[in-house]
């Protein structure tokens, strides 16, 4: 399974937020499951953001006790998992910088942050996260511009990478910043006299708020006491995260006008079409697998069914920083009546290291499944993602390494076949130019694009990364 690196959001409205920011987190805690925060500003003291963030889930952070004492009409949240600096409490989010003071809370990833820190020997710093790194570029640029557009854009000339911003000022204004390749979502809504930031329109929902439309790649939105403002301030070709349909976002969110439940269940005809099989039943590994199933089932006119139960209770497996954790909590369990003496097809969106799939492959067959066929709905990931995706390593991905057939024979399938680069294009319905596919193709938006596979694997090493 994998992880993506952060779910921001952020209100502006003419009553308290607190307890909305947090209805809205929960909507995005698929996003990160290590720590939440949530900053507001106190508008009854000039120039305070009150802040409590922690490790942990949302329910666990935030009680009504602690939302009560984060009284403000505006402010900002966050959920985090970390791809870039350590899992401790120094790095949850939103972090509070000084001077000017500010809160700001970050989804993405940085990899030119060790380039970037080696120029700031006068800066101290506190974390090790690669938001801090952003806070006092903008600190810096401030004190300069004395103008948040002309800081923000100054920062962003020297940031490479993914990342979307929600920062909250001393003054009370919200700002949403997305990055200028736009590889991960930012969307804004309303609701009455409300705006709602968020990194997917699941989060609106939460709220009832409508959709606006999505923060363009390379736009900053200010929001303050006069409305709202924008700049488009940096104009590139756009390189949207093709993950984002295929797994992290929520199949009822829409990301750049396209519906991920839509692109999912096409995924899934377009194996069916393409690939078909002779089988008795379709099943979905759940949660990830499952619209691209009922796609591949509608496609076949098979009967979709589920073939596994999951513990609910302990959490996405993809969650879990280290292997072993992933190994020890992953808890599904076949359901025996369903798959026994049955040909049967088993969808999911992608295999990342290899670790899962043999495993749930070995349950059908000893529940007493005749055949298991393994279509994967996304491409075979042959390299590391360096904006914000936890499979930073070629050592990680099984397919830099194996060839289908030889993945077939690890996870012990009667047949495995890949969605093809071109079907998740088709399926997407945006042009391969305004497509992040680097972890399939090798190919890098940003100016890794160009380097070869050796300089890469450099950068990314064998047996670490940031990611």
């Amino acid at each position: 399974m994998i992880k993506d690196a952060c779910g921001v959001v952020g209100l502006y409205s003419d009553r308290d937020v607190s307890s909305r920011l947090c209805n809205s987190l929960i909507a995005l805690q698929h996003r990160g499951q290590e720590s939440a925060g949530i900053a507001v500003f106190d508008e009854t003291v000039k120039g305070k953001i009150n802040l409590h963030k922690s490790m942990g889930l949302v329910p666990e952070v935030f009680n009504q006790t602690i939302l009560k004492g984060l009284k403000g009409d505006v402010g900002i949240g966050h959920v985090r998992y970390s791809t870039a600096g350590e899992s401790i409490p120094a790095n949850s989010q939103p972090y509070l910088a000084k001077d000017p003071g500010f809160a700001i809370a970050m989804n993405g990833n940085i990899p030119n942050y060790q380039e970037l820190k080696r120029t700031m020997s006068n800066s101290t710093f506190d974390t090790t996260s690669d938001l801090e790194l952003v806070a006092h570029l903008l600190t810096a640029a401030l004190k300069e511009k004395s103008d948040w557009f002309k800081a923000i854009e100054d920062t962003m000339e020297k940031l490479v990478g993914a990342y979307t911003l929600v920062i909250l000022t001393e003054k009370g204004e919200l700002i949403a910043v997305r990055g200028p390749l736009g590889i991960r979502p930012l969307c804004l809504g309303r609701i009455d006299e409300t705006y709602v930031i968020a990194s997917e329109t699941s989060a609106l929902d939460s709220l009832r708020a409508r959709l606006i439309r999505d923060v363009e790649p390379g736009e900053v939105v200010l929001i303050d006491e006069r409305g709202l403002q924008t700049r488009l301030l940096d104009l590139r070709p756009h390189a949207h995260c093709m993950f984002e349909w295929v797994y992290f976002a929520r199949a009822d969110s829409v990301v750049e006008g396209i519906s991920v439940h839509a692109v999912r269940e096409r995924l899934g005809r377009n194996l069916a079409r393409e690939h078909p099989v002779d089988c008795d039943i379709v099943i979905p590994v759940p949660d990830s697998g499952r619209s691209a199933a009922s796609g591949f089932a509608m496609e076949s006119g098979k009967p979709l069914l589920e073939g596994f139960i999951k513990n609910r209770y302990l959490g996405r497996t993809f969650i879990m920083p280290h292997q072993n954790e992933r190994e020890e909590h992953l808890k599904f369990n076949p359901i025996k009546t369903v798959v026994k003496g049955k040909r049967v097809v088993l969808v999911d969106d992608s295999i990342v290291r290899g670790t899962t799939l043999p495993k749930l492959v070995h349950l059908l067959k000893s529940a007493g499944s005749r055949e298991v066929h393994v279509r994967i709905s996304c491409p075979p990931i042959r390299s590391p993602c360096l904006y914000g995706i936890d499979f930073p390593t070629f050592e990680e991905l099984i397919a830099s390494e194996k060839s289908v057939s030889e993945i077939r024979e690890k996870v012990k399938a009667d047949s495995l076949v890949y969605q093809t680069v071109d079907g998740l294009i088709e399926a997407i319905g945006l042009p391969r130019e305004e497509l992040c596919l680097a972890c399939l193709t090798g190919k890098y938006p940003t100016r890794f694009g160009d380097i070869g596979l050796e300089q890469l694997r450099e950068i990314c090493g064998r047996t670490g990364g940031k990611g």
